[in-house]
């Protein structure tokens, strides 16, 4: 052990601290330094503490000069895994020398030690027959002893057949091994071909047995991406179990290698020598030659037959010889000796026949001798076995399935299969995974191919035959239960079906919600939307119409079925259009559900929002900056805030690649003009460029750019292929690349500010850039001399601030450019660089990216959107300068937009994490206006009539059943900030931003009062029960009093700071007001006397409530708390603490003996008003995507009448059970954060407003 730090690392530290304090990410580097035991719980803690990420630098330091040269290797090691190579370089020459070497190797003895740790990490027994390959064996386990100073991986590479699982497995079994290099463990993990929803299945397990054996309780839910997943178990590794092995059998993608490149120590077998190529980290490989030695392979036969070696017949080499050594034909012609002794020569002339010549399907494998090993041990079985073994051939490959799905395809006790299973496996017919519970069996991929080649004329009844047995097992209910049996047949059933031609069987489960509420809830929407796609052409058979509507359902809501607590789909699909199957079934379930008081809500003016997206994809935690199409549109690209790179299939969202591209933000991506190849670049100043078929790294630029680089595009035509790339450097922003030659081809000088964007002309002559000093520069691209500069800024002439130029996109014609700068997108001609045209958007949105349409004369347009512009992508006729649709669904802004090559889709994506895919000829201006969520409803009889202000600053009032408009003002000059409605008189009232108040006739529009008085926003008005009175409040501190037919007006004073609301008193003679100065007043509204005025609150109070039998009221405050007043006395009676966040909202039950208050953290309480002690909490079983329990604020609460009933708002709606708590029913809204919600006084009617302006009128389904 060495003592302090040597003299040379320490001046080394000191001398480059602060470099390092700039540069270094400490919260990453103390993952590992902790894993290696220098750095304890408690110092990461007291780190992490510091308020910034300059000062948990400077206190690691600090830390680190106190430590020893373990410490210094440590933290440079953790160095170079986190990618820091330039500060590592500085540190490696003041390495310390002489560190403790050398391997202490005990014997290899299988110590109860080793059996422990083995077995605990799920490590495969020895087969039943085992031959010792000591060589091998010793070569892997020289590898791993590489693995002990840091991590790395080993490859076990070698043919089908060849014995790699039982040799990684053997390896590991060594005390001395486990001691000194893995004392945290062994774990394996059996991977096989797999797509991406498995494995996160596989992740999902992994993790869990990993926290089981920590004997905590497992802290949280699963995974629910791969991301996510990713990350646990990367905690896991490098935290729980820092030096630990981990084990992944049977790899073939190297995107699912992707998965585990987390910096620990990994052994994998796989066919495929290059997988590892894909991954960071020291390699190192061992190849299993394909056969074993003539010796191995009569010890096998020796082993199996029972008989010494040298008792062996003759024939005995012969065999092995015909066997090419393979393991596993050498196993089964054991088997069939050890049950027929005498039957040597019999065996030898049954391989020599060769009579099962078949196609070869891969040239790693002699096939001949697997057929004859394959036939004999067949034809030796009995009868009745033949036919179960044949029966083994719908497997999929790969796929390893429990007894019990046996069981229900053969009618037999569970126990009987077993049995028969077992000989199957004591014979090498098949193989058992035995760390299961229940253990599950699999077919090599060898026999599979062998018994599909042997049954392919039957194979359509054999698929007949599960599906029938199916049927008759499980009746009319799907098999739900979760465990490996159900998952089998949930996952499979749709391929059984396929596969035997049983058409209207698959029509009928597939046209079935319950089926798509059942898998979507056991394996995720991907698997379903994938179903769609590939038996689309047979569905499309029965019912196009139909296969579409459930398509769309699943495209547009994926995002809510990957929640988790599961949402009701019956609840999600009654949003689906009238004329959707998908509706008509949820509607039928909802109405016979109703019946047991189960609560479901109907949207009742849906039909006036056309959901306008085909797909909503959510491929990355946080923003996505960059997404893009592939030539032939087949795929999609995309990356973001997440640092990966992820491409998935247009149709369905299916994720086929995801990649860890880059160490900080990447900004962009894109395709090659022949789709082989993916370029991106990052805010950490590197441009990459990946192979995408073998998701591989082929090239990194990282020299030239010394700022973060913004974008990169590839010429139009891959003849002369170059890349462009650009910066925010100072003077060398813009760069060309040949991918050939290891530093740039061309420097574009010009630009003395940062380049956002550039992008090739169509015919790749001119490369055009745009800058942040408010020009678009055109270049040529051959010699790279400036050509000419378009001053953009010019257009804006009447303002001094500068004009930052985000992008530029040409026409398919290459005539025109188009520029997008604060918010207008401009047409120039290229030609002579006059401005053709202008687009201009509301004042308060930037333009963040436009494209032009390749085929077509249409311009998309993504928008930053702040406050009134609600929707943030557009789409322009450039002919006609004309606005053709707003597509509206994004809830954040919009950072890039894109047509696909063909010009039929548009894709966009969004800082609200999420890419959504458009089908260019179905968006169109939607009849659907945009509301502003402050709103009034008045509800008569069977009449609900909405008042709100509308994107166009019109106050519209609608009929809010049918969606008509029953009246419609004038454009407003001051914006519209309230609203209220009158009965008797019919009257509406709006109050503006410049504190005007107008009363209008309804429907009539005349306009019948203009109240001047407040100086500043009105932001709540009411009219009085006789309707004769009209109340405001305003930011002036004022309330107002107003006769309004005769504009006689009270004013009420003595509130310092904005008045955001009131409510009248039950007679209507005393109001009460509040504001965020803290303090309650009451005023005599007659007289306009203050009668009381108590400060409430230390923080601002956000809502105040009055119990409907009059005695008490309610305030909620920005200080965490809620307080109940008497309304004679003004005395506090209670104050209600235990919310964690500030209190937004409450409201009386209506027996006044129960209060609700919503916070901002999601959460509601719910207390009794005459103890002031909390009776319950609502919502706790799970935060939602936003990292909310109601994805936001609560604002609003309201009871039933009968006070069993809650319903609430935030991100979406809530309705709870009173009594328990429990939540009932959940509505989730297109857009977010509702800001109130109007009830009907039977509570069956509910009407509220969304952030992107939709209406919704929900009604309870009886």
């Amino acid at each position: 052990m060495s003592m302090a730090m040597e003299e040379g690392a320490r001046s080394c530290l000191m001398r480059f601290r602060h470099r390092l304090e700039d540069d270094i990410k400490p919260s990453y580097l103390m993952d590992h330094m902790v894993s290696d035991g220098v750095l304890t719980a408690d110092e990461e803690e007291r780190i992490k503490n510091q308020p910034t990420r300059k000062d948990q630098a400077a206190a690691l330091l600090a830390l680190l000069l106190r430590k020893d040269n373990r410490a210094y290797i440590s933290f440079y090691n953790a160095m170079v895994n986190e990618g820091y190579n330039d500060l590592a370089n500085l540190l490696h020459r003041d390495l310390p020398h002489g560190l403790p070497e050398g391997h202490k190797r005990s014997t290899d003895c299988c110590t109860p030690y080793v059996q422990t740790v083995l077995s605990e990490g799920g490590v495969p027994q020895r087969p039943v027959v085992f031959v010792n390959r000591p060589e091998l064996v010793n070569r892997v386990r020289e590898k791993l002893y590489r693995l002990q100073k840091e991590p790395g991986w080993v490859t076990v590479f070698g043919m089908a057949g060849s014995g790699k699982s039982v040799l990684a497995a053997e390896a590991a079994r060594h005390h001395g091994l486990i001691e000194e290099c893995f004392p945290g463990g062994i774990h394996w993990l059996s991977i096989g071909q797999l797509d991406k929803p498995d494995l996160l299945v596989k992740i999902q397990s992994l993790c869990f047995r990993l926290e089981q054996s920590l004997d905590s309780q497992p802290l949280h839910r699963p995974p629910n991406s791969l991301d996510e997943a990713k990350e646990r178990l990367r905690f896991l590794m490098l935290r729980r179990y820092p030096r630990s092995l981990l084990i992944l059998d049977d790899i073939w993608d190297s995107s699912v290698l992707k998965a585990f490149d987390l910096h620990c120590r990994i052994l994998l077998t796989t066919r495929n020598r290059s997988l590892a190529d894909s991954v960071c980290g020291s390699r190192y490989e061992v190849e299993v030659e394909s056969g074993l030695d003539e010796n191995k392979g009569l010890e096998i036969l020796a082993l199996y037959t029972e008989t010494k070696l040298q008792g062996l017949p003759e024939v005995a080499r012969s065999i092995v010889r015909e066997c090419k050594g393979s393991p596993l034909v050498v196993s089964l012609i054991g088997a069939l000796l050890r049950e027929k002794p005498d039957r040597w020569r019999y065996y030898l002339g049954q391989l020599q026949q060769k009579q099962f010549k078949r196609i070869r399907k891969s040239s790693s494998y002699d096939y001949d001798a697997l057929d004859q090993a394959m036939a004999a041990s067949i034809q030796v079985l009995p009868d009745e076995r033949r036919e179960f073994y044949k029966d083994l051939t719908v497997l999929e490959k790969d796929t390893k399935v429990p007894a019990k799905v046996l069981s229900v395809l053969w009618d037999l006790e569970t126990e009987e299969v077993e049995d028969i299973l077992e000989e199957f496996v004591n014979k090498s017919l098949l193989f058992v995974d035995s760390h299961n519970k229940p253990y599950l069996y699999y077919l090599h991929d060898l026999q599979l191919d062998f018994l599909v080649e042997q049954n392919h004329s039957q194979l359509q009844s054999l698929h007949n035959k599960v599906v029938h047995q199916y049927q008759q097992h499980y009746k009319d209910a799907h098999s739900t239960s979760g465990d490996e049996e159900c998952l089998y047949w949930i996952r499979f059933l749709t391929y059984h079906m396929a596969k035997a031609n049983l058409f209207q069987e698959l029509y009928s489960l597939m046209f079935s919600l319950d089926w798509v509420s059942t898998k979507a809830q056991l394996m995720g929407p991907a698997y379903l939307i994938n179903d769609y796609v590939e038996y689309g052409p047979i569905l499309d058979k029965e019912n196009s119409e139909t296969r579409s509507q459930f398509q769309e359902f699943l495209s547009l809501n994926g995002h809510h079925l990957e929640q988790r607590p599961f949402p009701d789909v019956v609840q999600l699909a009654l949003s689906q259009p009238r004329t959707s199957e998908v509706y008509r079934q949820a509607l039928l379930q909802a109405r016979d559900r109703a019946t047991t008081g189960k609560l479901y809500f109907e949207w009742l003016n849906k039909s006036s929002v056309e959901s306008l997206s085909r797909l909503v994809i959510h491929p990355h935690q946080g923003s996505i900056y960059s997404a893009c199409f592939s030539q032939d549109g087949a795929t999609i690209a995309s990356s973001g805030a997440s640092k990966t790179l992820k491409v998935f299939k247009s149709t369905s969202g299916e994720k086929l690649m995801e990649i860890q591209a880059h160490d900080d933000e990447v900004l962009c991506c894109a395709f090659s003009p022949d789709d082989r190849l993916l370029a991106t670049c990052s805010s950490d100043r590197k441009v990459k460029v990946w192979n995408v078929e073998r998701a591989l790294l082929l090239r990194v630029f990282e020299e030239e750019h010394e700022e973060q680089v913004n974008h990169c595009q590839f010429t139009n035509a891959a003849r002369r292929l170059l890349l462009a790339t650009c910066s925010n450097d100072k003077f060398l922003n813009t760069k060309l690349w040949n991918l050939n030659k290891p530093s740039s081809q061309n420097t574009m000088f010009g630009h003395f500010e940062p380049v956002n964007h550039c992008c090739f002309s169509p015919d790749d002559t001119h490369l055009s850039t745009s800058s942040n000093d408010g020009t678009v520069k055109l270049f040529h691209v051959s010699s790279a001399n400036e050509w000419k500069t378009i001053n953009v800024s010019d257009a804006f002439a009447e303002s001094d601030a500068e004009v930052l130029v985000k992008c530029s996109t040409w026409t398919a014609d290459g005539k025109r450019i188009i520029c997008a700068a604060r918010n207008a997108a401009l047409v120039f001609d290229v030609e002579t660089s006059d401005m053709l045209l202008e687009i201009r958007t509301n004042r308060l949105s930037t333009v963040q990216y436009c494209h032009a349409c390749p085929t077509s004369n249409l311009l998309a347009i993504a928008f930053s959107n702040y406050g009134v512009e609600q929707c943030v992508l557009q789409l322009w006729d450039l002919e006609a300068n004309k606005k053709m649709a707003d597509c509206s669904g994004h809830l954040s802004w919009v950072q890039r937009v894109q047509f696909s090559p063909d010009g039929s889709q548009l894709l966009s994506c969004s800082d609200d994490q999420t890419v959504r895919l458009w089908e260019t000829n179905k968006v169109h201006t939607t009849s659907a206006v945009c509301l502003k969520r402050d709103s009034d409803v008045l509800f008569n009889d069977d009449e609900v009539v909405v008042s709100a202000a509308d994107n166009c600053n019109r106050l519209q009032v609608r009929d809010g059943r049918t969606g008509s408009v029953l009246f419609q003002s004038e454009e407003k000059p001051s914006r519209i900030r309230c609203t209220c409605m009158c009965k008797r008189p019919s009257a509406v009232a709006l109050g503006q931003e410049d504190g005007t108040v107008q009363v209008l006739e309804v429907p009539s529009g005349k306009l019948l009062a203009t109240l001047l008085g407040h100086t500043k926003p009105v932001l709540h008005c009411r009219f009085s029960q006789s309707g004769q009175t009209l109340l405001t409040s305003s930011e002036d501190t004022t309330i107002r009093v107003w006769r309004w037919q005769s504009a006689e007006c009270r004013v009420l004073q003595g509130h310092k700071e904005q008045v955001r609301c009131f409510s009248l008193l039950p007679d209507d003679a005393k109001l009460l007001s509040w504001s965020f100065d803290g303090t309650v007043k009451m005023w005599d509204v007659e007289s306009g006397e203050q009668l009381q005025d108590i400060e409430a609150h230390r923080g601002a109070i956000l809502s105040c409530r009055v119990s409907p039998d009059g005695s008490l009221f309610a305030t909620t405050s920005a200080d965490n708390t809620a307080k109940l007043w008497h309304c004679e006395s003004w005395k506090c009676v209670h104050t209600l603490s235990g919310h964690q966040d500030c209190v937004r909202s409450c409201r009386f039950s209506w027996d006044s003996r129960r209060l609700a208050t919503g916070d901002d953290n999601g959460e509601i309480r719910l207390w009794s008003v005459k103890e002031g002690c909390l009776l319950r909490i609502c919502s706790r079983d799970g935060k939602d995507g936003m990292d909310s329990l109601h994805g936001g604020w609560v604002t609003d609460l309201h009871f039933s009448p009968d006070d069993a009933l809650l319903v609430s708002t935030g991100g979406y709606i809530k309705w709870w059970d009173v009594e328990t708590g429990e939540a009932l029913q959940t509505f989730f809204t297109t857009g977010t954060a509702l800001k109130r919600i109007h009830v009907s006084s039977d509570f069956s009617t509910f009407v509220t407003i969304d952030s992107i302006g939709i209406l919704y009128i929900l009604q309870r389904v009886v």
